[in-house]
């Protein structure tokens, strides 16, 4: 017994260890290529230009306009307070490697970008965890809550349908699914947009308010839940539909491996009632892939979908990445990179452990 405990121990540790290992190296590697490919350094530059190009032409407006001398030098002196406030007067590895060690350590620095602030609907310069922590619960609310949906379904109709091959049902769910796998989310969302926002005029054209809903919701008004499902619903409704026909699918395809094994066959020839088959026989040896794909969908969720976000200008982690993408936002992108690394670790580890608690070959 103790032998058994010490061996599941070893295995537990020396995955902890290699997944902590690989959280490093995915935010070493993301700070490098950044860093060393000069792709911050040429959106912070393309930024310092448009800043000072603004700059430069809101002198030139004023009623008074400076003399042309005075003009350059507070141009001049505009771009040097950019440049300092950058980091630009250093290297990059000397600005991004401080960035990747405080990030492992979670002292994720401030939001450089007012694109990435404004996202998450805070002032300019405000802490990047401080950031994540607003854009985090509004992504939970519209596509982890959804995929819960999606997972409940597919779980019930899954098994339901796997005594009915080629039944009307089975085709039917087949079609669906292929249906939908030909279509991209957020497609569908577009559609769907217009359909029920501009046509029939019973869902918000703009969802970027439900951020005073969510933070008053979060804030303990319970009465701000009637705001937040008014306009969380249609991406809610969105993400079922596309995405329940392709988790049925993959469920049913787990299910049709064990059907067709030769202990399934036994019980069904001993008479056994198809609960009892489904359960013993069908569930328990599908239970780790299925974990597997659950817990690893829904971690997956809490990063965000970042054109479907886009199409319901909704202000969640796929909208905060896309953000810090494009403007060159250091901190904020080895931070986004760290968090979903993270996440994904631990989903990696509870799955170990699962694994220990389903599949009795694991223990031995």
């Amino acid at each position: 017994m103790w032998v058994c405990v010490l061996g599941v121990a070893e295995v537990l540790a020396r995955r902890a260890v290699f997944l902590t290992l690989a959280l490093f190296l995915a935010v070493f590697l993301t700070g490098f290529v950044i860093g060393a490919t000069g792709y911050m350094d040429t959106i912070i530059n393309a930024i310092i230009d448009e800043e000072v190009r603004a700059y430069r032409q809101m002198l030139i407006n004023l009623p008074q306009r400076p003399p042309t001398d005075e003009l350059e030098r507070l141009v001049a002196q505009y771009k040097q307070e950019l440049i300092l406030y950058w980091g630009m007067d250093k290297p990059w590895y000397a600005r991004i490697f401080p960035m990747v060690l405080n990030t492992m350590i979670l002292n994720l620095g401030k939001a450089q970008s007012p694109e990435v602030t404004n996202v998450a609907g805070l002032a300019p310069n405000s802490p990047v965890i401080d950031v994540i922590s607003s854009c985090l619960p509004r992504t939970i609310f519209m596509i982890t809550i959804a995929e819960v949906i999606v997972i409940l379904i597919a779980l019930a109709v899954g098994p339901f349908i796997v005594y009915r091959i080629g039944s009307f049902t089975d085709r039917l769910v087949v079609a669906y699914a292929a249906t939908m796998n030909a279509f991209p989310l957020w497609w569908i969302a577009m559609v769907m947009l217009l359909v029920f926002s501009y046509d029939l005029r019973i869902a918000p054209v703009r969802f970027r308010e439900v951020i005073v809903h969510i933070n008053a919701l979060l804030s303990g008004d319970i009465t701000a839940l009637a705001g937040v499902l008014n306009y969380v619903w249609l991406p809610i409704l969105t993400i079922v539909v596309v995405l329940t026909g392709p988790w049925i699918y993959s469920i049913r395809a787990m299910l049709i491996k064990i059907v067709k094994e030769d202990f399934v066959t036994a019980a069904i020839a001993r008479g056994l009632p198809e609960k009892q088959i489904l359960r013993r026989y069908i569930m328990r040896p599908a239970a780790s892939p299925i974990v597997t794909n659950v817990l690893l969908g829904l971690a997956g969720t809490l990063g965000g979908f970042i054109i479907t976000e886009s199409v319901f200008d909704w202000p969640g982690m796929g909208t905060l990445y896309y953000a810090a993408v494009t403007s060159g936002d250091a901190p904020t992108i080895l931070a986004l990179t760290y968090i979903f690394t993270l996440i994904y670790v631990i989903a990696r580890f509870i799955l170990e452990i699962l694994y220990v608690i389903l599949d009795p070959r694991v223990r031995l």
